[in-house]
């Protein structure tokens, strides 16, 4: 017996043009009346084996939640069947079940209620479930007091805690700091080898790797593509990187053109080891920065080339140039490409980009391409921080 079980899954959902606020408005105006459907899940159909982890991949709007407000019987489908086998825990969307004016403790018996715990099965867990939310000094509090921190502690732990056959999440485990993240994981991998099934959405390509036995890619309200994270992934995050690929070189270039630049960038790409173009790839792997310029030789100076690499939240995590190497000054030609390649580049999980600078020696910018190549760096590992530093681990068994 399968412990989800979804055939031709179909939900649709109603866009008006102008909606009413009042049963007089949407009375007295036709246009108000007026909608668009719009088909969100489109004939989706999937199984769930029991202790298997699945996670759902795909970029906003994709239907991912909605599948799994399908799955928890928030919402109720248009087309098609969902059969869960099993008592059934979700974290969906924060604070879902909880009272502001009532206390945490309160909450803790109001919301286990809701996932089919009796109050005695309530009683029993009480302890374990503050214990490992860490609220013990705010948990006569109202949970209007609480930080969206709080709230995340709360509700997972009682969410885990109910002792269900199937739990889903969504995104949620991106609220709270990183000490009670890694704490939340640890307690997943534990649930998932006791035998309960997990379906979780998240963006986190990494932590999907480390708890998912297999990842569904939907796109568009389609299953696009499933099977194990480390076929899944690369596909996705490759798809992902294409989509989000700037144009920021050809930008530069039409904006310097106008100040008539003797020299302009006029391709920036990354390289894998076989020569791809690539927008994604695992940290280790060995890639090449390639940037080619057109210039006038006659009119164009010698030049440097500077790069800088941030993070999706834009820290700077490295900047160099050509000079501070002490390298010659390049000599434009008409045409010409230059590379840089990183071999490992041992960033960690994440999305990054390049700025790319081509200056005269006195450091006036013939051209300068913003977010000129952008990336997503995947990986296994779950590591904090920037970079993989180079180490080694020993214990003394003795």
């Amino acid at each position: 017996m399968h412990a989800i079980e979804i055939q031709n899954l179909t939900k649709k959902f109603r866009i008006y043009a102008d909606q009413g606020q009042s049963l007089k408005e949407k009375l007295l105006s036709k246009k108000r009346r007026k909608y668009e459907e719009r088909t969100v899940l489109d004939g989706i159909s999937l199984t769930v084996e029991p202790g298997e982890a699945i996670g759902l991949v795909g970029k906003n709007g994709s239907g991912k939640s909605t599948l799994l407000k399908l799955m928890s019987r928030i919402l109720y489908p248009d087309g098609g069947s969902v059969k869960l086998n099993g008592r059934v825990s979700s974290l969906i969307e924060l604070g879902a079940g909880f009272h502001p004016d009532m206390t945490g403790r309160e909450n803790i018996f109001t919301n286990a209620s809701i996932f089919g715990l009796t109050h005695k099965e309530i009683e029993a867990r009480l302890d374990e479930i503050i214990e490992f939310s860490e609220m013990q000094e705010f948990i006569d509090n109202p949970v209007r007091t609480y930080s969206s921190g709080m709230y995340m502690r709360l509700a997972f732990s009682v969410a885990i805690h109910v002792g269900a056959d199937i739990l889903l999440i969504d995104e949620i485990l991106a609220v709270g700091d990183a000490a009670f993240q890694a704490k939340c994981f640890e307690r997943l991998m534990e649930i998932k080898a006791a035998g309960t099934t997990i379906v979780i959405v998240s963006h986190s390509m990494a932590q999907l790797e480390r708890i998912c036995d297999r990842t569904v890619w939907i796109d568009g309200g389609k299953l696009r593509m499933e099977g194990a994270p480390n076929e899944v992934h690369p596909a996705y995050l490759d798809f992902m990187g294409q989509r989000r690929q700037l144009s920021a070189p050809v930008k530069a270039a039409e904006q310097t053109e106008k100040a008539e630049t003797p020299a302009r960038w006029t391709d920036i790409c990354l390289l894998n080891e076989q020569g791809e173009r690539i927008t994604q790839f695992r940290t280790g792997d060995t890639v090449t920065l390639q940037m080619t310029y057109e210039a006038d030789p006659e009119q164009a100076e010698a030049a440097l080339i500077g790069l800088a690499l941030y993070r999706a939240d834009k820290a700077l995590c490295y900047g160099t140039n050509t000079q501070r190497e002490r390298m010659q000054p390049l000599k434009l030609k008409a045409r010409g490409t230059v590379r840089c390649t990183f071999s490992p580049m041992n960033l960690i999980a994440g999305t990054y980009w390049f700025d790319v600078g081509l200056r005269r020696m006195d450091m006036f910018a013939y051209d300068y391409a913003a977010q000129a190549v952008r990336f997503t760096v995947y990986n296994t590992i779950d590591e904090t921080g920037v970079a993989r530093l180079a180490h080694q681990w020993q214990t003394d068994t003795d």
